[in-house]
């Protein structure tokens, strides 16, 4: 089993900054890439940023520039430096995992996972 805990969301005024965090555990052989993904109200989920093992690193057009994305692999974490936050900027964010899992009795096979979501809410 593997979980994604993520941490660091909440309310902040336009401009300000916030910092998630997302710490994947559990049966990970291997990670490909991490990434942040969110969901606005009455909207879709939407890509936000990820990161590959190899650091790179890809950003939706409306955050590029106010937001990095960086990991730890040692912690299995990544991180999400948000800054010059904007109202738009407002739903869930939800942290995603793309690695390879053990199995029981079977070679390390694909495995994609969600955390459970965490809600920064930008005022203006």
């Amino acid at each position: 089993q593997v979980q994604l805990v993520e941490s660091g969301g909440g309310l902040v005024q336009a401009g300000g900054s916030l910092r998630l965090s997302c710490a994947a555990s559990g049966s990970i052989f291997s990670i490909n890439a991490m990434g942040w993904y969110r969901q606005a109200p009455g909207k879709q989920r939407e890509l936000v940023a990820t990161i590959t093992s190899n650091d790179v690193t890809n950003y939706s057009s409306s955050v590029k520039g106010r937001f990095t994305i960086s990991r730890d692999n040692a912690k299995k974490t990544v991180y999400l430096q948000m800054n010059s936050l904007k109202p738009e900027d407002t739903g869930v964010y939800y942290c995603n995992l793309d690695a390879e899992a053990y199995r029981l009795g079977y070679k390390p096979g694909p495995l994609r996972s969600w955390g459970q979501g965490t809600q920064v809410t930008v005022s203006s």
